[in-house]
C-alpha cells in the first residue's frame, strides 16, 4: 500500500506538539524517540520514498515545507527528518551508483518500519571530509565483504538509526573512498554519548565507534577514486541546502511568532499601552518579515527549480542555503535584542531559539567556503 503525503496541517499538528515537549528535551538533551514515533505513525519517514516501494514519492518542495514546520515545533526532530528524506530523495535517483536492490530495500524499511537513516562522514582528526584530506575509517576487504573500523563524531540521530552511510577509504593498494552502508543491528558498533552542545541538543549527535564491523559486498555502494569527489553534485547540493536552510528559517518564524505575542502582551507601566503600539517595534518587525519573505521566495525558488529537474549549480545552492540562515539568525538576534532580559531567560522560547538558530553555521556548506569558492571563480581559478 502506497502512504500518502502527509497534508501541511499534519505537519502543523505536529509541530505544535513538539514545540509543547521542546523544552525539556533542550534541557535533558534527551533524544526525541517520541517526535520520531509520531513521524513514523503520520507517514513522514517514507515521505521522499518512491511511489513504487509505497512511499510519498514527495519531491523537494513538499519536502522542504515539512522540515520548516517541524522545524519551527522541535528542530532537532527536523534535523533528524531532514537526514533521512535527503538520503531516499539521493539513492533513488535513476543516476544513483547506489545497487538497486539495496537501494530499495532501505526505501522499503523507511515505508514500512519507519528506518532512520544518515551518513556519518566527520572524523576527529579529518573534521568535514568535504574540505579535502582521507578518512582515517578503514574498509578491509573480507572475502567477498568488507570490515570497518573507525570513528565518527557528529552523527545525528546515532540512537536510533537503523542504517548508517559510512564514509571511509578502502585498504587496498590504490585505495578508493566513499559510502559503505552499515545495519546499526551489526555486532561491533558502539555509540559514545558525546553531544553536549549549545544548540539542538536533543538531536544525538554522538560519536559511533565501528570495531572490525562485518558489510556485505553489495552494501558498499559508492566508492570511488579521491578525484572523483572533488566535484560536487548539484542535485544533491540543491536537496541538502534547501532541507537545512528550511529547517532554520523555521526557527526563525517560530522566534518571531513567539516576539509579536510578547510585544502584543507586554504593558509597561510608563506606556500604558502594548509595546505592540510603537512604530519603533512596527519598524523592527517589519524587518524581520521582509527577511522572512526573502527566505520564503529563496527557498520556493530553489526548489521548484531542483523539482524541475533543472537544480542550479552547487554554488548556487550554497548561496541561498547561507542567505537564508543569515537571515534566520538576525531575525532571532533581532528578537532577543529588543525583548531585553525576557529575551534571555529560560523561562521564555527565544533563548533556545537563538542557541538554535545559531547551529546553522556550522552545517556544510559553511559561510566561508560558499564566499572562497565564489571569490575564486570570480576570479576564473
Amino acid at each position: 500500500m502506497t502512504i500518502a503525503v502527509p497534508p501541511a496541517a499534519v505537519a502543523c499538528a505536529l509541530a505544535e506538539r513538539f514545540a509543547a515537549e521542546a523544552s525539556e528535551l533542550d534541557r535533558s538533551g534527551a533524544f526525541p524517540h517520541a517526535n520520531i514515533a509520531a513521524l513514523r505513525a503520520a507517514g513522514f519517514l517514507g515521505l521522499t520514498v518512491p511511489r513504487r516501494l509505497g512511499g510519498g514519492g514527495a519531491g523537494l518542495a513538499l519536502s522542504a515545507e515539512a522540515v520548516g514546520r517541524i522545524g519551527a515545533g522541535e528542530p532537532a526532530t527536523a534535523l533528524v527528518l531532514a537526514m533521512t528524506l535527503l538520503h531516499h530523495a539521493v539513492i533513488h535517483r535513476d543516476d544513483s551508483p547506489w545497487p538497486r536492490l539495496v537501494a530499495d530495500a532501505v526505501g522499503r524499511d523507511a515505508v514500512t518500519r519507519g528506518t532512520l537513516i544518515n551518513a556519518l562522514r566527520v572524523e576527529p582528526e579529518l573534521g568535514t571530509p568535504a574540505r579535502g584530506g582521507l578518512p582515517a575509517t578503514i574498509a578491509r576487504r573480507d572475502g567477498a565483504g568488507w570490515r570497518i573500523t573507525g570513528r565518527k563524531i557528529y552523527a545525528t540521530g546515532a540512537p536510533a538509526l537503523g542504517y548508517g552511510v559510512v564514509f571511509a577509504r578502502t585498504d587496498e593498494a590504490e585505495p578508493r573512498i566513499g559510502n559503505l552502508l552499515v545495519p546499526f543491528d551489526a555486532p561491533g558498533i558502539r555509540i559514545v554519548e558525546t553531544w553536549d552542545h549549545l544548540g539542538l541538543r536533543a538531536s544525538a549527535s554522538h560519536d559511533v565507534v565501528f570495531e572490525d564491523v562485518p558489510v556485505s559486498g553489495d552494501h558498499a555502494v559508492d566508492l570511488r577514486p579521491p578525484e572523483a569527489w572533488r566535484k560536487p553534485d548539484s542535485w544533491q547540493q540543491a536537496w541538502s541546502c534547501t532541507l537545512i536552510a528550511a529547517l532554520y528559517d523555521g526557527v526563525a518564524r517560530a522566534a518571531q511568532a513567539w516576539f509579536i505575542g510578547f510585544l502584543r502582551a507586554r504593558v509597561p507601566g510608563s506606556l500604558g499601552a502594548p509595546l505592540a503600539s510603537l512604530p519603533r517595534f512596527h519598524d523592527a518587525v517589519g524587518e524581520c518579515e521582509r527577511l522572512l519573505a526573502v527566505n520564503a521566495r529563496l527557498l520556493a525558488g530553489l526548489a521548484a527549480e531542483t523539482d524541475g529537474g533543472r537544480p542550479p549549480p552547487p554554488q548556487d545552492s550554497g548561496f541561498v542555503k547561507l542567505t537564508v540562515t543569515e537571515n534566520a539568525i538576525a531575525v532571532v538576534q533581532q528578537a532577543a535584542e529588543l525583548c531585553g532580559n525576557a529575551g534571555l531567560s529560560r523561562r521564555n522560547p527565544l533563548e533556545r531559539h537563538l542557541r538554535d538558530v545559531l547551529c546553522a553555521r556550522i552545517h556544510w556548506p559553511q559561510g566561508d567556503a560558499v564566499r572562497a569558492a565564489a571569490g575564486r571563480a570570480a576570479f576564473g581559478a
